[in-house]
């Protein structure tokens, strides 16, 4: 059974011959009572106080908890943009080779078209080097014919 302060102050005893000083009794009853008072102000006052840290307790760990949280979904963003950076870079490398191959089938298009050219203009100049000599063949032939040589003399007087 839990005894309180006024259980303490208004319990009576019996009298009896040879008991104790009835004024030390009491007096140490108003003492003990006293005592009794602080404490359970103080025993009040300590659990008001764990029961502010326990939520006080609850409340960082729902913070710890956030916290928590928060960093795995900043780790798992941070890899998903990496990934995402990786993928751009990829697909930036490929976009830029396929350029350059196309820069260079495109060069190289121009470089055969050019020696196509070469060789259309190295064929003309045979076809006119062929077409001149024949021309000065046959010219040279009718300089050299005697015939046109007779025709061609200055009358003598």
């Amino acid at each position: 059974m839990k005894i309180t302060p006024l259980d303490i102050e208004h319990r009576e005893f019996k009298k009896a011959l040879q008991g104790y000083a009835r004024e030390e009794v009491d007096q140490f009853l108003d003492e003990i009572v006293a005592s009794l008072e602080v404490e359970i102000e103080e025993r009040g006052r300590l659990e008001t106080e764990v029961a502010d840290l326990r939520e006080r307790i609850a409340h960082f760990k729902a913070i710890e908890e956030t916290l928590q949280s928060t960093l795995v979904l900043a780790q798992r963003t941070a890899d998903e943009v990496k990934a995402a950076a990786h993928k751009e870079t990829d697909l930036i490398k490929d976009r830029a080779k396929m350029e350059v191959e196309g820069e260079l089938l495109g060069v190289r298009r121009q470089i055969d078209d050019a020696k196509s050219e070469l060789a259309r203009m190295r064929d003309q100049i045979e076809t006119v080097k062929h077409d001149l000599r024949s021309f000065l063949t046959r010219h040279l032939a009718l300089v050299d014919d005697p015939k046109i040589q007779k025709n061609s003399a200055p009358a003598a007087s």
